[in-house]
C-alpha cells in the first residue's frame, strides 16, 4: 500500500540520517542520535552577544523588556490606574483607616486584586460594592494569567546564574548548562522561588516591626496572613509608609507563593513521569506487549516499532499523535513516492496557494 511505502522510508529516516551518499560508509548497526529541541539546537552565545551589542543606543529600555513583562506593565498600569481613578472617586464611600486619597486607592486595588481583603478599608455603598466586585475577578485574572508568566520567565532567568554557580569550579559549557536545566527544570524553580519567598517573608516582617512598630510575633503572623491571602484584618499596614510599601510588596509576595505552589505541583508530576518512564525501561518485554508493538501485523517488530511503541507506554505519545504525523507526512509527499524532498514542499505550498 502507499501508506506503508511512505512509511518505512520516513521511519528509517527517523533511525539513520546520515545523508543517502554516505550510505556505503556508514556501519550496519542503526545508532540513536540525539536530537535537541529547535530552539536550544540553533542557540549561539556569540551569535546573541553580536546581536544585543549591535542594538542601537537610543533604544528605550521599553523595547529592551521581554514581552512578559511589556504585557506585566501595560497590564497593571491600566488596571492600577483605572482602579485608583474609580476607587478615588468613590471615596467617600469606603470606610476604614485612611491615610491619604491617591495612597489608599492604590492600596485598596491591590489589596483586592490578591484577594488579601484585610477590612481596614471596606465599601459600604452599593456602587463601591459592585466596583469590588469587578475588580476582584480582573485582579484575579491578571495574576493568574499575566503576572505568573512573567514570574515564570523571571525563574528561568535566575536558573542559569543559579546552575552557573553550582559549577563555578569547572568548565561548563552552555549547552550543558542548559541541559543541566532541563534535567532539574522543576526542582531549581522550586529552590529558587522558595528562596525568594523567605526573603520576602523576612523583609516583611523587619518592615512591620520597624515602621509599624509590631513585636516579632504579630509582625510574623501579618505576614504569614497576607502572603497565604487569609487577611485576617486585625494586623495590617495603617501607615502611609507601611501602604506604599505593601503596594509592591503584597503583589511580589502573593505572586511568589503561588508560583511556589504550581512549581511543587510540577516537580511532583516530573518525579512521577520519571518513575513512569523507568519502570518502562526496566520491565521485561512480553510476547503481549511484541504483539501490541507490531504497528504493520508482519509480526516483526522494528527499531522504530519498538521506539514508537515505548513512548506511548511512557505516556508521551499516543496514536492520535502518531495518526496526526502520518497524515501530515502524507499530505506533504505530493508525489507518492514515501519520501520528502524540496519539489514535494515546493508542490504542496504551491497546491494550498491555489486553494
Amino acid at each position: 500500500m502507499a501508506s506503508d511505502s511512505a512509511k518505512q522510508p520516513l521511519l528509517l529516516a527517523l533511525l539513520d540520517p546520515t545523508p543517502q551518499t554516505n550510505k556505503r560508509d556508514t556501519p550496519k548497526r542503526r545508532r540513536f542520535r540525539r536530537c535537541k529541541s529547535a530552539p536550544l539546537a540553533e542557540y549561539n552565545p556569540g551569535q546573541v552577544n553580536a546581536n544585543v551589542a549591535s542594538l542601537p543606543h537610543s533604544q528605550s529600555i521599553l523595547d529592551r523588556l521581554h514581552p512578559s513583562f511589556k504585557r506585566v506593565a501595560v497590564f497593571l498600569t491600566i488596571y492600577l490606574g483605572v482602579g485608583t481613578l474609580c476607587f478615588y472617586l468613590v471615596s467617600p464611600q469606603i470606610n476604614g483607616n485612611k491615610t491619604n486619597g491617591v495612597l489608599d486607592a492604590v492600596y485598596f486595588c491591590i489589596v483586592t486584586m490578591t484577594t488579601v481583603g484585610y477590612g481596614d478599608l471596606v465599601p459600604n455603598s452599593v456602587p463601591a460594592k459592585l466596583l469590588a466586585c469587578a475588580f476582584v475577578f480582573t485582579g484575579m485574572a491578571l495574576i493568574g494569567l499575566i503576572l505568573s508568566e512573567a514570574a515564570d520567565y523571571l525563574v528561568e532567568r535566575q536558573e542559569i546564574l543559579l546552575v552557573k554557580a553550582l559549577h563555578i569550579s569547572e568548565k561548563v559549557g552552555q549547552m550543558e548548562i542548559m541541559d543541566e536545566i532541563e534535567t532539574n527544570k522543576a526542582r531549581y524553580k522550586c529552590f529558587l522561588v522558595f528562596v525568594s519567598l523567605l526573603v520576602l517573608v523576612a523583609v516583611g516582617t523587619i518592615f512591620l516591626m520597624a515602621v509599624e512598630k509590631l513585636d516579632l510575633v504579630d509582625a510574623f503572623y501579618c505576614v504569614c496572613s497576607t502572603v497565604t491571602t487569609l487577611g485576617y484584618g486585625d494586623k495590617s499596614f495603617s501607615t502611609k509608609a507601611g501602604r506604599v510599601f505593601a503596594i509592591i510588596w503584597i503583589l511580589m509576595s502573593t505572586t511568589c507563593l503561588a508560583q511556589f505552589f504550581l512549581y511543587i505541583a510540577e516537580l511532583y508530576t516530573e518525579t512521577r513521569q520519571r518513575k513512569l518512564v523507568d519502570w518502562v525501561l526496566s520491565r521485561k518485554m512480553t510476547k503481549e506487549d511484541l504483539e501490541a508493538a507490531d504497528l504493520d501485523n508482519d509480526r516483526v517488530v522494528g527499531a522504530v516499532e519498538f521506539v514508537i511503541y515505548k513512548l506511548k507506554e511512557m505516556g508521551k505519545i499516543n496514536h492520535e499523535d502518531i495518526s496526526l504525523v502520518m497524515e501530515e507526512f502524507e499530505n506533504l509527499d505530493v508525489d507518492q513516492s514515501g519520501t520528502l524532498s524540496a519539489s514535494d514542499i515546493m508542490l504542496a505550498q504551491s497546491s494550498e496557494t491555489v486553494k
